[in-house]
């Protein structure tokens, strides 16, 4: 009856209108119905500041045709972040620190990552990024492992040609991994992209795509 319950009043909150999410509006209210037996709504407030401040809970059921609650589909995660944008003539700089709190299951997650985009020269615009991911997983028999990532992208911003290098590195397995890609437009939907994983590895792999989008 309880399960019941719970999925009747999730069912009647997703009926209510959403609520819009534009910048001056402080509440975080969007419900998502993923499937007919599955529900998922994302709550929360936001302060506009010089750091940015939100936080807020993910809630998601699903259940059966019968109307029963699918075992392990509950989720109730707490999470909340902090983010500032720094904009001048020529660059941009955004930094973000979020954390996410599993309830049901106790894993928890915290990430520290900085975006910066710039114009080098007339002829070259450059983006990197950083981020650190701390993590506590209450099933893995390491339980605490970090992630870290790094990438720098190059753009020819007249022939629509970038160079992008990445690398990550895996404290808890100690493995490092890297790689390298150009990527070409050739029509404002049509776009060529070569990969090399790992380059100086003798493992190395390598792709080509051949990216179409098509808008309507």
């Amino acid at each position: 009856m309880r399960t019941k319950r719970s999925l009747l009043l999730l069912s009647v909150a997703f009926a209510l209108p959403a609520l819009p999410t534009r910048a001056e509006n402080l509440l975080i209210w969007t419900p998502v119905k993923l499937s007919d037996n599955s529900y998922k709504a994302t709550m929360g407030f936001r302060l506009p500041a010089e750091w940015e401040t939100s936080a807020g809970a993910d809630i998601a059921l699903a259940s059966t045709n019968g109307g029963e609650l699918m075992q392990n589909s509950e989720q109730a995660a707490l999470w909340g972040s902090l983010s500032k944008v720094s904009v001048t003539p020529a660059s941009r700089v955004e930094q973000t620190s979020s954390v996410r709190v599993d309830t049901l299951r106790g894993d928890a997650s915290l990430t520290l990552s900085r975006a910066r985009s710039w114009i080098v020269t007339d002829w070259l615009d450059a983006q990197s990024t950083r981020s650190v991911m701390v993590r506590y997983d209450t099933i893995d028999s390491r339980q605490a492992s970090m992630d870290a990532s790094q990438s720098l992208k190059l753009t020819h911003p007249w022939t629509g040609t970038s160079l992008l290098a990445e690398a990550s590195f895996d404290k808890a397995s100690g493995s490092l991994s890297n790689s390298v890609a150009m990527n070409q437009v050739i029509l404002p939907d049509l776009s060529l992209n070569a990969t090399i994983n790992d380059p100086a590895s003798s493992k190395r792999t390598g792709s080509v795509r051949v990216n179409y989008q098509v808008r309507w």
